[in-house]
């Protein structure tokens, strides 16, 4: 009876051991598919919040100067006066967003025109989403399908007094 009790002591066998551990595996894979699924929703979801981040500050932008930043001036004048077009008094800028936001959540720059001389109170702003190609289904807009310019050949967003 001794004998009994000190080989069921001595612990698992390897197929036991390898049975718990394609278990555990098996978890793991689950678990790793679903998280980073998860994973690529919340940074579209980050993307889309950096877009409303920029456009706030973009509208400020428009309050002060009473003009989007040209094309030549970029979204880099919201957060640094460097390429502040060199007419405009630069007393009068102020950073328009806390944190410079460069690149969208892939690390891609951010897409930005103006619209041209014809209406300078719209602009388009978008990111060229994961695959950071401009043009393809993932990027992420700041207008509606429904809305569209020909100039541009997508739709711009309006600006804050035009009702849009």
């Amino acid at each position: 009876m001794r004998q009994r009790v000190k080989r069921a002591r001595r612990g698992f066998t390897l197929i036991e051991v390898m049975i718990v551990l394609a278990i555990v595996l098996a978890l793991g894979a689950i678990v790793s598919v679903a998280v980073l699924s998860r994973r690529d929703d919340a940074n579209i979801s980050l993307c889309k919040t950096d877009l409303t981040n920029l456009e706030k500050g973009l509208k400020w932008f428009y309050f002060e100067y009473n003009r989007y930043p040209t094309d030549e001036e970029g979204l880099a004048v919201l957060w640094s006066p460097d390429t502040l077009d060199p007419e405009l008094d630069p007393t009068k800028w102020k950073p328009q967003l806390e944190k410079p936001l460069p690149k969208d959540r892939w690390g891609h720059e951010w897409m930005y025109m103006q619209q041209r001389d014809d209406d300078p109170t719209k602009y388009a702003l978008w990111s060229v989403g994961p695959d950071g190609e401009d043009g393809t289904e993932d990027d992420i807009k700041t207008w509606s399908e429904d809305e569209l310019d020909s100039d541009f050949g997508f739709e711009p967003m309006d600006s804050p007094d035009s009702g849009g």
